[in-house]
């Protein structure tokens, strides 16, 4: 593995709930970094920093910005927790987490007894902007229900990198965060999709779980070299647990690339060869009769789709008190990958338990 590090000084420091936005002298030049305090520690204005500029160089998207790897002349002592539970393990930024499954958890006797969903929803996509518009459809018809966010480590590692985790935990959509694998920073740590799943319905009490990668996704133009196809993966484990599986689809007609036109051959792929269950699938009502979606539902025999009328609530979508884009996009440039998460979240609205 190859990256670029550079050494610079915090010239201005923006503090968020989990992360820190700098501007970083680098020869000469002020750049944009994020430090991450839960690894690093909190930056102060005049700190000399290393940051890994490997994004940057590489003009990335989501990942193309300076990260901090270490405050030069501060020592960080661990502090008081009984967690054990390591995540990036063996690497240099390895640190401990108090996971909610182990022994020093307060809910490790819960955890060792429970190993069903009880039949809630749960609502598992392949990009991070799904997030906002299924808790708006999901809050549309269940106002009162509860939502907990489940971040794999399919994309970013630390839940502060999400600017939209925290607005939609100030606006009351989202309750409660649960990170899984590597991926770190939630309300609570799980060790695996199973465990966060299973803390979700009895720690937190959620009547929704929505499973998503963090910022940014992995592909290469291949079928099978993405990290979208996780969703396969997870909407397995939701059968598995006894929970209702509800996929939402990525769908697009403004993506310039042909792969991603209608819906997304990620989609495809994992509902198609990865899932071995019946899942629910929702899609706007008005999509019905459009030929490239009728022919790529004939490759979905398998799942159970929902046509879901979602014009009269375009203008939910479109007045949310928060910015809603995905790849550069707003809703009125992709109506419809917006369109097709918020019928995921109403669908699951539909199917709460009474």
């Amino acid at each position: 593995m190859d990256c670029q590090v550079k050494c610079g000084k915090v010239v201005k420091v923006t503090d968020f709930t989990k992360r820190q936005e700098l501007l970083v002298e680098i020869n000469g030049r002020l750049e944009k970094a994020i430090n991450f305090p839960q690894l690093t520690g909190k930056c102060q204005v005049k700190d000399e920093v290393v940051v890994n500029t490997t994004a940057v160089a590489l003009d990335l998207g989501t990942g193309g910005t300076h990260f901090v790897m270490a405050v030069v002349g501060k020592n960080r002592e661990l502090e008081a927790t009984d967690g054990h539970i390591m995540k990036l393990r063996y690497t240099p930024n390895q640190g401990r987490v108090l996971s909610v499954e182990e022994e020093a958890s307060p809910d490790h006797q819960l955890m060792k007894e429970v190993d069903s969903l009880n039949r809630i929803p749960v609502v598992v996509g392949n990009l991070h902007s799904m997030l906002a518009p299924v808790c708006l459809g999901f809050k549309e018809l269940a106002s009162e229900k509860k939502i907990v966010y489940l971040m794999s480590d399919g994309a970013a590692l630390p839940l502060g990198l999400s600017k939209q985790v925290e607005v939609l935990k100030e606006v009351g959509l989202i309750e409660q965060t649960i990170t899984f694998n590597h991926a770190f920073g939630g309300d609570l740590e799980a060790v695996n999709v199973f465990s966060a799943l299973l803390a979700a319905k009895h720690v937190c009490q959620a009547d929704l779980a929505v499973i998503l990668m963090g910022p940014g996704v992995v592909g290469t133009n291949t079928k099978w070299g993405t990290s979208a196809l996780e969703q396969g993966i997870f909407l397995n484990a939701v059968d598995s647990l006894a929970g209702q599986p509800i996929g939402t689809l990525r769908v697009s007609f403004a993506d310039p690339r042909n792969r991603h036109q209608g819906i997304s051959h990620h989609c495809l792929t994992a509902l198609q060869h990865v899932v071995k269950c019946k899942c629910h699938l929702a899609l706007p009502f008005s999509l019905k009769t459009h030929p490239l979606i009728s022919d790529q539902l004939s490759k979905l025999h398998q799942h159970q789709i929902h046509w879901v009328d979602t014009e009269p609530y375009i203008s939910v979508l479109e007045n949310s008190p928060f910015e809603l884009r995905s790849m550069g996009r707003t809703v009125a440039e992709d109506p419809y990958f917006f369109q097709a998460a918020f019928a995921a979240g109403m669908l699951a609205g539909q199917l709460v338990p009474e």
